[in-house]
């Protein structure tokens, strides 16, 4: 017989998710979130997660060894650590009024689509397949989300549809383009995004996610070009983050970098002690002692990558390996049955990849994100017993 305790106990809940459901925004309800490398397989204890081969989040391999102050760790840290937004406007050749610290790019996608859309009334565009935030981030606050596929031609793939985005002047506040492409690794040209930005000039933010943007090398002098583009154009936002390049990801340190007034407008909406003090002591000392570090990374994950690339093409159960100037690389599998098959069999030997075929032009797909040397090595002994 059930205790009146638990009765009560097992009453309260059932009046409590009626409760929430019934206050709940109803679009929310029934909502998927952003399934995360981390919501998908979580790290679980230390011996589970030390016994697995993470290649499914595009992090960088190796652990950092920073050094913490405790000194007035019992104070609320300055709502822009200075010292933080000093480093990373003598890394990106920008004035500080110009940069926005973030908890992570995520943040920055937040607080736009915050800024610029009207619940219910304005709308994002995305052009897919692309980073799967944008999305969820404009349906969380209940913006539309319009879509404009990139396109393939016989020059390159997966480019903007500039055609398409004219087609949608006055319809979207905000642009998402992503740079290079997460999940498909390419760089888009510096002309396409300048005439997107030309076409949105009266009508809509653009934003340009270049959370890979050091792992990119066939821009020459995008820096120069990016500046120039946030100091004549008002519509231009850019997102960095240190989670890939400088192997910070659990750090949760970005940049929203834009003019002196998107910045005002952001500053407006974030939360007042976003940045917490040892994540603005390590990023500080990463960007001001470790460029040396970061830029050695990204010359090893180039190297792996193209290893790896190579090694793909060269697999019976591989119909395509997509040019990546990121630091992961997408193929695509003969068949669903193949991808299932080399997908499952990792994932049984305890090394995790990504699967992305449910993406838009994306079927069969898998992602592999550039881990150490030895990583990479351990998954192409593996898969060459497939």
């Amino acid at each position: 017989m059930t205790s009146p305790v638990n009765d009560a106990s097992e009453s309260n809940t059932l009046v409590t998710n009626t409760l929430v459901d019934k206050l709940a925004r109803e679009e929310l309800v029934d909502m998927v979130p952003y399934q995360s490398a981390r919501r998908l397989f979580a790290s679980g204890d230390n011996d589970q997660a030390n016994s697995r081969t993470w290649l499914n989040a595009n992090e960088a391999p190796g652990q950092g060894q920073y050094q913490l102050s405790s000194e007035n760790i019992n104070r609320y840290p300055d709502f822009q650590p200075q010292a933080l937004l000093n480093a990373y406007s003598n890394y990106c050749n920008l004035p500080v009024d110009n940069i926005l610290a973030t908890r992570g790019a995520d943040e920055g996608i937040e607080l736009i689509i915050r800024s610029f859309c009207r619940a219910y009334q304005d709308s994002v565009l995305i052009c897919p397949p692309t980073y799967g935030m944008y999305a969820i981030s404009a349906e969380n606050h209940g913006a539309g989300i319009i879509s404009v596929p990139l396109v393939n031609t016989t020059e390159a793939k997966y480019q903007l549809d500039l055609e398409g985005l004219e087609q949608q002047v006055g319809k979207a506040k905000v642009v998402f383009l992503c740079s290079p492409g997460n999940p498909t690794g390419n760089t888009l040209p510096s002309a396409q995004i300048k005439a997107a930005i030309d076409i949105f000039k009266d009508s809509a933010m653009v934003v340009v996610d270049e959370a890979y943007y050091e792992y990119t090398n066939k821009e020459l002098g995008a820096e120069q070009v990016n500046n120039k583009l946030i100091s004549q154009c008002d519509n231009v936002i850019i997102l960095r983050t240190l989670s890939k390049a400088f192997a910070l990801a659990g750090l949760r340190c970005g940049f929203t970098l834009s003019s002196k007034e998107v910045i005002t407008l952001l500053s407006k909406v974030i939360a007042p002690y976003p940045i917490a003090a040892p994540v603005a002591e390590i990023a500080s000392k990463a960007l001001t002692n470790d460029l040396g570090v970061m830029q050695a990374r990204v010359n090893s994950a180039h190297s792996l990558r193209e290893q790896l690339s190579e090694w793909l093409k060269q697999q019976k159960w591989c119909s395509e390996v997509f040019n990546s100037d990121a630091n992961f690389v997408l193929f695509r599998c003969n068949n669903i049955d193949e991808k299932n098959k080399v997908f499952n069999f990792l994932v049984e030997h305890n090394i995790l990849i990504r699967d992305q075929s449910k993406q838009l032009q994306l079927d069969n797909c898998l992602r592999i994100s550039i881990g150490s040397e030895d990583e990479i090595s351990q998954l192409k002994q593996l898969l060459d017993t497939l």
